[in-house]
């Protein structure tokens, strides 16, 4: 019987999005945030460097007055031992008085030495909080540590 058969198919895919702008406002909304972010964390920035800036220099003041406290307890403690000596040369001090009297000049020394290290590095600090610390600055403690 003859017959052809003739066969034609023909597809048609059409996708349309109901709705794409999730994804924009999405992206909008994150920059948004991102950027009061970086605000906020510019702005807490600032504040932490004054905060160590301000707290650097008060460790300033304070090792200044500390130096110098212990500038006048050491001229104290090498009275009190000059006037050990002297009562145990004469006898009206014992040996252990003249040996308190050492440690505590000895203490104080190394006292002053500590506060006068701590009052240079609270300087140095402070220098690098105000963004004013140079190679000078520290080629000069270096000239002084070198006595």
């Amino acid at each position: 019987m003859g017959s052809d058969v003739t066969t034609t198919q023909i597809g048609l895919q059409f996708a349309l999005p109901l709705y794409q702008g999730g994804a924009i406002s999405s992206r909008e909304r994150e920059a948004a945030a991102l950027y009061l972010k970086g605000k906020d964390d510019l702005e807490n920035a600032r504040r932490q460097a004054a905060l160590t800036a301000q707290q650097t220099y008060l460790s300033v003041i304070n090792g200044i007055a500390q130096v110098g406290a212990l500038e006048q307890a050491l001229v104290s403690s090498q009275s009190a031992l000059d006037s050990n000596k002297l009562g145990y040369e004469v006898g009206v001090r014992i040996n252990i008085d003249v040996l308190n009297a050492q440690q505590q000049l000895y203490s104080t020394r190394r006292d002053l030495s500590t506060a006068r290290y701590n009052a240079i590095l609270n300087q140095l600090r402070l220098k690098s909080a105000a963004g004013s610390l140079r190679d000078e600055d520290l080629e000069e403690v270096n000239r002084a540590l070198s006595f």
